[in-house]
């Protein structure tokens, strides 16, 4: 007899997801944490479009050198100092309460900086607003990862950073009708500034009519309120008896207890105490490193410096190339989140490097020619419209390459390679490194450029190539699992084998409860594939994962 395929999406809905209300009201219900990375790319990228206007140079005596690092750093200090005490917060009062709490920080901050008259007002509220966002950051991805439905997970966690552009863009766009509108007036900067406060505002009055995690719920012990947002959001007609409730609650009640049966405590040490975590933790710090250092800070935080180098000085060119940018930006993010369950996530990360590195390396070229030329009098002028022609679109390569893998799925891979006792904390490691590397790209990049010029652009090169390499070695395929079975990939033979006996023994539970004809129609064929040797379970195992990607 042919060992059936028994996999999650024996269960889940097979028609239209628009025409199961439940799917329906919960992707409605996902769009209040998916603003926050709106948020956090409105905010981080503001401070890179004020310095485009004249209007925020004068008032604040054009800063430079390091008081300009001081000032894009300001947020990352922010985040930084937050985001170690984020996940604890997330793992005690929940999801949305840490969302709520972060969205109040947030809101002051942005009144603060709205109304600033002083630098040192301006750096204070800087490092408030990056302080809130450090708690909206970790529990909105946390809250989209564990309550999305199933074959939408992938899809909504990468859309989540993915969303960083939408406020990108309209930071861009705002300052550029912001100054259009109040020319070098101390409003061209205040306004756009004013703007930020809505998200927050918006946050804090849905935040509660929103579902918590059902995982975190079942790890608080409060298993009858989980089941009842699964089978509001995930079963069509709020059934708890649903076949894809039921599958769920017993796989996540399993993971939980094998998580505890392996590691214990609830300090940042846990993330470290067994080789699986080690592995896990090894690969995130690095892909959140290679996040920052892949040359991409140097447009992102000083666009200004960047094309004052080639030549484009006007401040209307400057913020429509910039807002141009970010709309590509988010495009091919939003390619790349479509791309993760085709192509799979290691494809898509190969993709982006091998992309980058090209890019980057005749980026580097161009940038080197016109340097060179540039001590030729005569030949200066035709050179500098040959390197403005063929730099502005590498830079739009480059990022098209970019943003195809690192903002599509920096959140995601993270969010799946992690078991739940440790993800929340996992995640802010995330975060710290993503956020200690962009500090340090803040305060050494103007310099460097300053100091190095075109030469700075061969380290970037240096480790585009050690991140190609790091890809192909590092990058484990995740790609058709449930976050349970992910998260089991990197703890060995015993726990993952655990994993699938458990969902198993679960499946044959519902085969022979379940009041629903087709699942009573699969019991022997379960009862069959409970019964197949050791030695095929691994090879079954695999085939039911890719079994879930179709």
């Amino acid at each position: 007899m042919t060992v059936p395929q028994w996999t999650i999406t024996d269960f889940t809905h097979r028609e239209s997801w628009w025409k199961n209300r439940g799917i329906l009201m919960l992707n409605i219900c996902l769009i209040l944490p998916l603003l926050s990375s709106t948020l956090n790319g409105l905010d981080s990228s503001m401070i890179n479009d004020l310095q485009i206007l004249p209007g925020w140079q004068e008032y604040f005596q054009t800063p430079e050198g390091m008081n300009l690092g001081f000032i894009n750093s300001a947020h990352g200090i922010g985040i930084l100092s937050g985001t170690p005490f984020s996940p604890y917060i997330s793992d005690r009062l929940g999801r949305r309460a840490t969302m709520f709490i972060g969205a109040i920080v947030m809101l002051a901050g942005v009144l603060t900086q709205a109304s600033s008259t002083t630098l040192q007002v301006f750096l204070g509220a800087r490092v408030l607003i990056g302080l809130g966002i450090a708690f909206s950051i970790n529990a909105a991805p946390l809250l989209i990862s564990e309550v999305s439905y199933p074959t939408h997970r992938g899809k909504m966690t990468a859309l989540y950073n993915s969303l960083w552009y939408s406020g990108s863009i309209i930071s861009a766009w705002i300052c550029l009708g912001a100054y259009d509108e109040a020319g070098t007036s101390s409003w061209s900067w205040r306004a756009p500034s004013f703007v930020q406060a809505v998200i927050p505002v918006i946050q804090m009055v849905l935040i509660w009519f929103i579902p918590e995690s059902p995982r975190f719920l079942m790890a608080r012990g409060l298993e009858s309120q989980a089941a009842r947002v699964l089978a509001h959001y995930h079963a069509n007609g709020g059934d708890e008896r649903d076949p894809l409730v039921l599958f769920e609650m017993a796989q996540i009640r399993h993971a939980l207890n094998l998580e505890r049966e392996f590691t214990s405590g609830k300090s940042y040490l846990r993330c470290f105490a067994t080789q699986g975590n080690r592995q896990r933790m090894f690969t995130i710090i690095w892909i959140a490193i290679f996040s920052q250092w892949s040359g991409n800070g140097l447009v992102s935080y000083y666009i200004n410096i960047v094309l004052d180098g080639v030549g484009i000085t006007a401040t209307r060119t400057k913020t429509g190339i910039n807002g141009g940018l970010q709309i590509c930006n988010l495009a091919s993010a939003l390619l790349g989140m479509m791309m993760v369950d085709k192509l799979g996530r290691r494809k898509v990360f190969l993709i982006s490097n091998i992309g980058m590195l090209i890019a980057f390396s005749m980026w580097t070229v161009t940038t080197a020619v016109f340097s060179q030329s540039g001590n030729v009098v005569a030949a200066r002028g035709m050179f500098e419209t040959m390197h403005i022609r063929t730099t502005v679109p590498l830079i739009f390569v480059y990022f098209f390459f970019y943003d195809f893998a690192y903002t599509s799925m920096l959140v995601l891979y993270t969010l799946e390679i992690l078991p739940y006792n440790i993800r929340a904390k996992g995640f802010a490691i995330m975060n710290l490194a993503v956020y200690s590397t962009n500090a340090f790209n803040s305060l050494v990049n103007p310099w460097a450029l300053n100091v190095m010029g075109w030469k700075y652009y061969l380290i970037y090169c240096g480790l585009l190539m050690l991140e190609l390499l790091f890809v192909m070695v590092c990058i484990v395929e995740t790609r058709g699992r449930t976050l349970e079975e992910t998260a089991a990939l990197f703890d060995g033979h015993k726990v993952r084998r655990g994993i699938m006996e458990r969902t198993d023994q679960a499946a044959m539970s519902l085969a022979r409860m379940s009041p629903y004809p087709r699942l009573q129609e699969s019991r022997v064929a379960v009862q069959t594939f409970s019964s197949a040797s050791p030695s095929n379970f691994e090879s079954q195992s695999e085939e039911s994962a890719v079994a879930f990607s179709t």
